[in-house]
């Protein structure tokens, strides 16, 4: 990698150090004047200093959707296996760029270990990235891609394919329609690359169906739920037509989910989402949603913390990590490998 004697030797030199003046505690601890006296039996003898352990930020989109909650489970647990600080900040909103990367300017400042960051904007984050490898500090990103390539612009990409999770809503939502009708496409956010590649997945899946059409696929559902049932209420006279549904990510869902219940439409309009939270599980146990593609994401907070930890340590990381997507029906659910996945 371009940075190897910056930010990969780096922490790993900072370890090393560390270990060295332990060492050298317990040698001079042994070794004192020969008039000293002994250590009277049972006393304890010098306590040598421990190891600062690795810091690692990891940085999410955003801090309120139960989709970030259950990514910073995973990676906290990868830091208590791992024996490193793991510190959690990001922004409130998914749309707050600025915030994100002032997020990533103050743990420059802090000369953390290294980073795991998703990033908000696949082009506003490549400056503070390019500005952290050249602190030293090796990045991580996880769930959403940033313009370079992984392993010689930042360590590994650790993330769902985000492509074929979209592939699978739309070959879903093709065989609930018969292969026949017209689709609504809720997109996100623009700048968001894992929602972006979810979409475009989605539209090459219906656009191997003659029989299906697409109404709407230019409206964005904004960084909240409030946003996105507004968003939906503003085209409902096109949902009343529209025979099948899909939106791209958590609040998506759940706004559309909302609007579609205010209109006395939940469950008349074939419907399938992204991502899993309490009240999506219900609606699709009620029949509300017919299917969510869901990911794993205490999973990818643990990979991404795993390799971010072992590219310090020396060894050789995969550039790109899937920790993959699966679909989720009324009919499957509660199969404990699924089920996992739901809470």
């Amino acid at each position: 990698m371009r940075r190897d004697k910056g930010s990969k030797e780096r922490a790993m030199n900072r370890w090393l150090m560390s270990i060295l003046m332990v060492c050298l505690a317990l040698l001079l601890s042994g070794c004192g004047g020969g008039d000293a006296d002994p250590a009277p039996a049972g006393e304890a003898g010098a306590t040598a200093p421990a190891p600062a352990p690795l810091t690692i930020a990891v940085i999410p989109k955003g801090t309120t959707h139960v989709f970030w909650k259950a990514v910073e489970r995973g990676a906290k647990r990868a830091g208590a296996e791992q024996g490193v600080e793991v510190l959690w900040k990001g922004p409130l909103k998914e749309n707050d760029r600025a915030q994100q990367i002032q997020v990533v300017q103050q743990f420059i400042a802090q000369d953390v270990d290294g980073i795991v960051l998703a990033p908000l904007d696949l082009k506003a984050l490549v400056a503070p990235v390019r500005s952290a490898a050249e602190h030293g500090i090796p990045v991580v990103i996880f769930d959403s891609a940033l313009d370079g390539e992984p392993g010689e612009d930042f360590v590994s990409f650790v993330a769902t394919n985000n492509r074929n999770g979209g592939r699978l809503a739309g070959e879903e939502l093709a065989r609930l329609m018969d292969g026949q009708g017209q689709t609504i496409l809720l997109r996100y956010l623009v700048g968001s690359a894992s929602t972006t590649n979810r979409e475009a997945g989605f539209l090459e899946a219906i656009g191997a169906h003659e029989g299906i059409g697409v109404l709407v696929d230019n409206r964005y559902a904004g960084a909240t739920a409030g946003e996105a049932k507004t968003q939906a209420l503003n085209m409902i006279d096109q949902i009343r037509r529209a025979d099948g549904i899909f939106c791209s990510n958590e609040s998506a869902t759940y706004g559309m989910l909302l609007a579609l219940r205010q209109e006395a439409l939940a469950g008349t309009i074939r419907f399938v989402g992204f991502d899993a939270s309490p009240p999506l599980v219900t609606a699709l146990r009620d029949g509300e949603i017919d299917a969510l593609i869901v990911q794993d994401p205490q999973s990818m907070g643990f990979k991404a913390v795993e390799a971010l930890v072992r590219h310090i340590g020396g060894e050789t990381v995969e550039p790109i990590i899937d920790t993959g997507a699966v679909l989720v029906t009324g009919d499957n659910m509660d199969d404990p490998k699924i089920k996992r996945l739901l809470e």
